[in-house]
């Protein structure tokens, strides 16, 4: 596909084999409701790079992770959990889809647990009208679920910028910042990736836009939140499927530790559906479902914990059909 043309939307994401069905899923909803686009994967291992080739999900460009290793991401690498290494390779996504097409005006990156319910070109749209450089999104936290001080108001969910000077500029700031540090931690006011886009406002205010369509913008944390609090007839453009897991090929973590109202449980429904075709897909392209376990993921879950989140129904699970 021919990136080149102003119709056409580039993404960009990242992923490792643990991700892939969440991947997929990703780039169906973009095939439903973003045309014309296209989608950047960096591969965050060699196995996910050779399932996507067997795969060859239309209008896709993969950057294996060795094409974007530099001297400075090695010297850390050993360092960092896994986490903490996707988090540091975020700015240099953007870095790596302008080296290959300088001529792409803008590139946005998206979580890979994200999914499409409507057309973002809503949203670019606000941000063409801006006329800033760097498009950022808030976490938009119900009171309860407020985390701003340990993760961040802003989230790296849907981050547009700009391939011109200032774009470049702020790219290279968050990778040098990135590179510093880049925990899993609050360290002096850090977090991840993530908690550097606070000052963006403020180091860059003519260069920034902070969109105003939280509603178009949700997630577990605000879901509830804006449909008690603002009456709001909900249609997002998309939604931030947070802590969903795959446990085992035949059970899915929905959510846990937010309470979500029984009117968005079908966004659930819906991804689960995408999901199954996803790893349905996989299945017959021979590609092994890879899970992460139930004792991996719970084993600093205490059994107060577990019963605290079953009686407020904070967590919810969903059975798949047998693959096999």
């Amino acid at each position: 596909m021919d990136t080149n043309q102003q119709t056409i939307e580039n993404f960009c994401t990242l992923f490792d084999h643990k991700f892939l069905p969440m991947g997929m899923s990703l780039h169906q909803s973009l095939l439903t409701h973003a045309q014309s686009f296209h989608l950047w994967i960096v591969c965050m291992d060699e196995l996910v790079e050779e399932q996507l080739k067997i795969l060859a999900l239309p209008q896709v460009s993969l950057i294996p992770l060795k094409e974007i290793e530099t001297t400075e991401l090695l010297a850390i690498k050993a360092e960092r959990s896994r986490g903490e290494y996707c988090w540091t390779i975020t700015p240099f996504t953007f870095i790596a889809v302008f080296e290959r097409r300088p001529d792409i005006e803008r590139v946005t990156y998206l979580d890979a647990d994200l999914y499409f319910f409507r057309n973002p070109q809503v949203i670019f749209k606000e941000f063409e009208e801006s006329d800033r450089d760097v498009l950022l999104t808030e976490h938009g936290y119900a009171p309860e679920y407020d985390q701003t001080l340990l993760y961040g108001k802003f989230c790296v969910q849907f981050l547009t910028i700009k391939n011109n000077i200032s774009g470049n500029k702020i790219i290279q700031w968050w990778k040098n910042k990135c590179l510093e540090c880049c925990s899993s931690s609050l360290i002096d006011g850090k977090f991840g990736d993530q908690k550097y886009l606070d000052v963006w406002p403020v180091l860059f205010p003519e260069n920034i836009w902070i969109l105003q369509q939280k509603e178009n913008t949700l997630a577990p944390w605000n879901v509830t939140y804006f449909k008690k609090y603002l009456g709001c007839q909900f249609s997002p453009v998309f939604y931030h499927f947070h802590s969903l897991r795959i446990i085992n090929p035949r059970i899915i973590l929905l959510f846990y530790g937010y309470k979500i109202a029984s009117d968005f449980i079908p966004f659930y429904e819906n991804y689960t559906k995408s999901l199954i075709k996803s790893l349905q897909i996989m299945k017959r392209s021979s590609i092994s479902i890879d899970d992460i376990g139930f004792e991996s993921f719970f084993n600093n879950w205490s059994i107060k914990q577990w019963i605290k989140y079953l009686i407020n129904r904070k967590i919810r699970f969903r059975i798949l059909p047998n693959f096999n």
